[in-house]
């Protein structure tokens, strides 16, 4: 049986959720993590790697998500967290911590990746399977919106950093507000650009 089917329909009272994370990349702002359970009865048109859809239809698919799933989570894990565990920690933690958000607990989480977190649910690592299970795709969907509206409650807090253009990623202009404005709270201190910043200028982190 297919990885896609086995995503898709219960088998042998096995019930699957899918698990992804979004935001492990960026200098700012929290890692987030979602677990699907899709409804084979309500299924989904165009669920896909959310990196691969355009803002406005992850949008949409996340409503239709939350509205047709058997059941959904989101949860994170804070810059504080990144900076003390390591952002593979924080992702494996921020993923662990949506899959056991879910009600009904799931039997087997297929994981986006090469690596699960430990959790007390069954767990397999599926490489490229935001693109390729359906259950992933909806929960990489869910985890890349929820991590976008995130930034865009920090960007009303720090409105000099842009947060709306870049989503904390480091980009051209996020690393030249950081140059001009110094380091915010919402910064991983733990991540080169920002480290460099801190220690090179002997920076304070503005309050």
């Amino acid at each position: 049986m297919s990885h896609e089917s086995l995503a898709l329909f219960s088998h042998d009272d096995e019930l699957i959720c899918g698990v992804d994370e979004a935001g492990r990349g960026p200098l700012a702002g929290a890692v987030f993590a979602a677990a699907v359970i899709l409804d084979p009865a309500r299924p989904i048109d165009g669920l896909r790697d959310s990196k691969k859809l355009t803002e406005a239809r992850r949008n949409e698919l996340a409503e239709q998500i939350k509205e047709r799933s058997l059941a959904w989570s989101i949860a994170f894990c804070s810059e504080t967290e990144i900076d003390t565990l390591n952002i593979l920690q924080a992702s494996m933690l921020a993923m662990r911590r949506a899959v056991e958000g879910l009600n009904p607990a799931p039997t087997l989480a297929l994981i986006d990746g090469n690596r699960c977190p430990v959790m007390r649910v069954r767990s397999e690592a599926i490489v490229k399977g935001d693109d390729t299970v359906a259950s992933i795709s909806a929960a990489s969907i869910l985890a890349k919106t929820a991590r976008d509206a995130a930034l865009m409650k920090l960007h009303e807090q720090f409105p000099h950093y842009a947060f709306d253009q870049h989503k904390g990623y480091p980009t051209p202009l996020h690393l030249e507000r950081l140059q001009l404005h110094g380091v915010s709270p919402v910064h991983r201190k733990s991540y080169a650009p920002v480290r460099a910043l801190l220690e090179g200028a002997g920076m304070q982190v503005i309050k």
